[in-house]
């Protein structure tokens, strides 16, 4: 049999487990993306709207990456990019990380960090280490496809609560009726919470949201004695706004009981452009050392068993980038234009949309933008006959700000609009 006649799904004999037999990872968002690159290739980039990848590009279409990363990475010794980190990361990282995550706004408490590969690990490791085998864990209806990858791979079940309301703004009702009816059957609840430039739709929640949840969670456990972990993942954080107000949420798991765990999932991936180095921090905050303490053991046992340790580039670049002021602000002014930048092409956008009649989930800030709309494979299917690539997700089609230059984002609410006509679908 070859791997063409598996990929077809031609499988006549297996070898693979039972938990792995018909797996298959294809991203729709890499796909996608392989593609336009693909033809800008041959046709050239000018001719193609590439929506569909997750990282920043400059208005030729090219891939960001901050002068201040630059130049750290060409400043490490050998010993700095090639031997082997702690399995929990470098002092030195640790505590930058934690100092770039939180800025003024850390949650007084304990604190536990381990090193992980991008944010992606911190997900992985909150869902493994936090939720039993079979429970249940709570996200978003909107969020990230990759979630239930981590999820479903762990023997954890993928449950879901309506992220915004009719209102367009964070859905508190039907949070507290999942996290209730969870905490009728299980011991505890995990949480993975991207509500800040959320991935997909570029909503951010307020800070008086935020203090909603965590009031919500404080409830539900303080009447039935259970325990609550709730991961924020703050992946575009640094894409929301000015520095430190976009951190102010921070302030409202300051001081929880005993029984809910904060954890942060920070990633320098987006906030540095440092996508392909796999470079992050799990952090977790409580106000009992014991917690913090299994968190580090926990955390130590289960990296060593996954993927060991993390890449040692990524941890000294940080290190020398916040050990040198003048290339920390350097970054920091750097980001802050594309931050602007992002905001002219979202803007576009949006005032395009409402001219022509397009619905879109609320958007205030972050990489992406997201039509609610059915059949979105057959409308990114359409619209790539005619060079634009976007990305289908479940119940919408998600618009990449992050890669499309604001040049090319006029008239593409418009073509959307018109693709849908012609297919015949309605919002």
């Amino acid at each position: 049999m070859t791997f063409d006649s598996y990929m077809e799904g031609e499988i006549m004999y297996s070898m693979a487990a039972s938990h792995a037999r018909g797996k298959r990872a294809d991203d729709n968002i890499f796909a996608a993306n392989g593609r336009a690159i693909a033809l800008a290739d041959r046709i050239g980039k000018d001719k193609v709207i590439n929506g569909t990848v997750g990282s920043l590009l400059d208005d030729e279409g090219n891939l960001v990456v901050y002068r201040g990363v630059q130049e750290a990475y060409k400043s490490l010794s050998p010993k700095e990019f090639a031997a082997y980190a702690p399995i929990s990361g470098y002092d030195k990282f640790k505590k930058f990380a934690v100092e770039q995550c939180f800025g003024k706004h850390r949650p007084s408490g304990y604190v536990g960090v381990c090193a992980i590969p991008g944010g992606s690990g911190a997900l992985r490791q909150v869902v493994y280490n936090y939720a039993e085998s079979g429970d249940d864990v709570l996200i978003t209806d909107w969020h990230w496809t990759a979630y239930d990858g981590f999820i479903k791979i762990a023997g954890r079940n993928v449950r879901t609560f309506k992220f915004l309301n009719d209102k367009g703004v964070f859905n508190a009702e039907d949070f507290q009726r999942n996290v209730h009816e969870i905490l009728e059957k299980q011991d505890s609840i995990v949480i993975i919470l991207n509500g800040i430039a959320n991935n997909p739709t570029g909503y951010s929640m307020t800070v008086e949201e935020w203090q909603k949840a965590v009031d919500i969670l404080k409830k539900e456990v303080r009447e039935n004695g259970k325990r609550a972990i709730i991961e924020a993942d703050v992946a575009y954080m640094d894409y929301a706004g000015e520095y430190e107000k976009t951190r102010e949420f921070f302030k409202v798991f300051d001081k929880l009981p005993k029984n809910i765990l904060f954890v942060c999932a920070y990633s320098l991936s987006k906030s540095f452009t440092m996508y392909g180095q796999r470079a992050g921090a799990m952090i977790a905050i409580s106000q009992e050392k014991s917690v913090i303490d299994e968190f580090m053991a926990a955390l130590q046992y289960s990296s060593r068993g996954t993927w060991s340790n993390c890449n040692s580039s990524g941890m000294n670049m940080l290190v020398h980038i916040c050990e040198n002021e003048e290339l920390l602000k350097d970054i920091e002014k750097e980001r802050q234009v594309y931050v602007t930048k992002l905001n002219q092409r979202a803007g576009v956008f949006t005032k395009e949309a409402d001219k022509v009649g397009l619905k879109y989930v609320p958007y205030v800030s972050g990489f992406f933008i997201t039509v609610p709309v059915e059949r979105s494979s057959e409308i990114c299917a359409t619209l790539e006959k005619e060079n634009i690539f976007l990305v289908p997700m479940k119940n919408g089609v998600r618009v990449a700000v992050c890669s499309v230059s604001e040049k090319k984002m006029h008239g593409l609410a418009l073509k959307l609009v018109e693709t849908m006509k012609k297919l015949g679908i309605n919002q």
